[in-house]
């Protein structure tokens, strides 16, 4: 996999920069994980010692819900989710607010999508993120945010907090993808 940053001719300098390339990353990968793969792909979970695993089309599902819902509530936007009407064409059987967090087997179970909405829905997550991240000055990362995740946690904190969720999730379903030889 090639990042969005290799072969640029000048290097980042900024912060924004920097986040930028990162969920550029995400995006990158979340497309080529689910490129291909059909609604039973997409579903089938791997076996494990503790049972079954989470599935791709869950582990792409969450990462992007939180990529959402996070972002959205740090610079106090509307969710993608339910802004743009993805939550309408997802059609799950979940609350809109859902992202996945503590999820059940059988709620895990009930994220039935395919290939071309979670691709879509990354798109446009990704193009909002990337459009909060734009205006960010340095400055801004030591700002604090409401106590929805805790006493002072700050912007930079946040960010970086669903930089490495994302990326942990995405690195589990390409990883799965390999093992499931899909």
């Amino acid at each position: 996999m090639r990042g969005p940053a290799y072969g640029k001719a000048r290097p980042m300098t900024t912060t924004a920069e920097l986040l930028t390339d990162h969920v550029g990353r995400i995006d990158e990968l979340v497309r080529e994980v689910v490129d291909g793969l059909s609604e039973a792909d997409l579903a089938r979970r791997p076996e494990g010692a503790d049972g079954p695993g989470n599935p791709i089309g869950w582990l792409v599902w969450h990462l992007l819900r939180v990529q959402d819902d996070h972002v959205a509530e740090a610079f106090g936007s509307d969710q993608v989710w339910t802004g743009e009407g993805w939550a309408q064409r997802f059609g799950l059987d979940l609350d809109v607010a859902d992202t996945g967090f503590g999820h059940t087997s059988s709620q895990v179970d009930a994220v039935r999508t395919t290939a071309d909405l979670l691709a879509g829905y990354g798109a446009a997550v990704h193009e909002r993120t990337v459009g909060h991240l734009a205006g960010l000055a340095d400055d801004d990362l030591s700002r604090v945010l409401p106590p929805t995740w805790g006493e002072n946690v700050t912007l930079g904190e946040r960010l970086v907090s669903v930089v490495g969720d994302d990326l942990q999730h995405a690195g589990q379903a390409a990883y799965l993808r390999g093992l499931l030889g899909v």
